[in-house]
């Protein structure tokens, strides 16, 4: 009886020694065969943050730019270490790289031939870094040089301030702004398509780096005080600062917003960032303004190749915009999903209000 109780224990023994084997080596063999999460984007290289688009993301406005950018052998792209992406702060990145272009069109950040003072493709540059970079997050605004050709209708709203018998340059923008801002759309998921191919071809996942397209804020607005309503800070008629800083911006906010629902971007609403800041709100203290006034560079006017870019800066963001900015892209990169509202809060700062969706 004893022998028969020996040898069933024995047998138990074995056959669970042998089943212990079984499963660690079908858990082993599992382990091997499933791939480890990837530990950022690949490659290798510096952790790096890039910039694409326009003069809202050069820098232009803030001052201080790079020598290479600032009229030298035709490149007046206007690259300022004043701008957002040099200030934005990411766990692990060391790097920032701005790619932008003061009056890039869509087409200057897509792949292709077509420049803006005398720089090639963003998007080709972009190709370029991501050889011994590796990217964490591409950050592109872009589009009001497109169709809405927005610098141009400030100006426009600028020069119907001499005119006063004129109609107001609003009277023109509201009938079309709409169909213009329809025909950027397509130009910018086009543009942030060809980011994305970019990084495809070099390895990248969507889960790779972060992709965000922002919108623009308004460097203007109603509630100028008279007296700067002038040559002295900001000549446009009241009627035209509250179209601009109201439906025309807004109306370009919602294209660039389709556009980045299509392109599959996250996307960051700068429309309501600048308000109580706008250029000439400060009144008689334009230190709490985070854009620029009327701007006339007066040395570059005894210059040939510079006199026509005396004006370039006029109505950007200025370094304090852009500080404000970086804040409140840090926090939205932190995030990590989802789209977002730069909005003052409490502390006067500009943060990340979440959106919400209507169910």
């Amino acid at each position: 009886m004893r022998r028969i109780r020996w040898w069933w224990g024995a047998l138990v023994l074995i056959f669970v020694a042998a089943l212990v084997g079984v499963f660690a080596f079908s858990g082993s063999e599992s382990r091997v065969g499933r791939p480890l999460p990837r530990q950022g984007p690949p490659g290798t290289g510096p952790l790096t943050i890039v910039s694409l688009g326009d003069s809202t993301v050069s820098g232009e406005g803030a001052g201080n730019y790079t020598a290479d950018t600032n009229g030298s052998k035709g490149d007046w792209c206007h690259r300022s270490p004043a701008a957002f992406v040099d200030q934005v702060k990411i766990p692990g990145v060391v790097e920032h790289r701005n790619l932008a272009c003061s009056g890039a069109p869509a087409a200057q950040v897509a792949l292709g031939d077509v420049k803006q003072w005398t720089e090639g493709s963003q998007a080709q540059q972009l190709a370029t870094l991501v050889k011994d970079h590796r990217i964490a997050a591409v950050v592109i605004a872009v589009g009001a040089n497109d169709d809405p050709q927005f610098s141009a209708q400030v100006t426009g709203c600028f020069k119907a301030w001499f005119t006063p018998q004129n109609p107001p340059c609003r009277t023109g923008l509201a009938a079309t702004w709409q169909s213009k801002v329809d025909a950027m759309v397509p130009k910018v998921v086009n543009a942030v398509a060809d980011v994305k191919k970019v990084l495809a071809q070099a390895g990248y996942t969507p889960a790779d780096f972060q992709l965000v397209l922002q919108s623009y804020a308004s460097p203007i607005g109603p509630g100028i005080p008279e007296e700067l309503r002038s040559l002295n800070g900001c000549p446009f008629r009241a009627e035209d600062l509250q179209w601009i800083g109201r439906e025309g911006i807004t109306t370009l906010t919602g294209g660039l917003k389709t556009a980045a629902r299509q392109s599959g971007a996250r996307f960051l609403d700068l429309s309501r960032a600048g308000i109580g800041h706008e250029a000439c709100s400060g009144g008689a203290n334009p230190a709490t303004e985070w854009f620029t006034r009327l701007t006339l560079q007066l040395a570059d006017l005894g210059q040939v190749d510079r006199a026509s870019h005396a004006l370039q800066e006029s109505f950007h963001p200025n370094a304090a915009g852009h500080a404000e900015f970086a804040r409140c892209l840090t926090e939205f990169l932190a995030a990590g999903d989802g789209n977002a509202s730069c909005l003052a809060g409490a502390d006067g700062n500009l943060h990340p209000a979440p959106e919400v969706v209507a169910r």
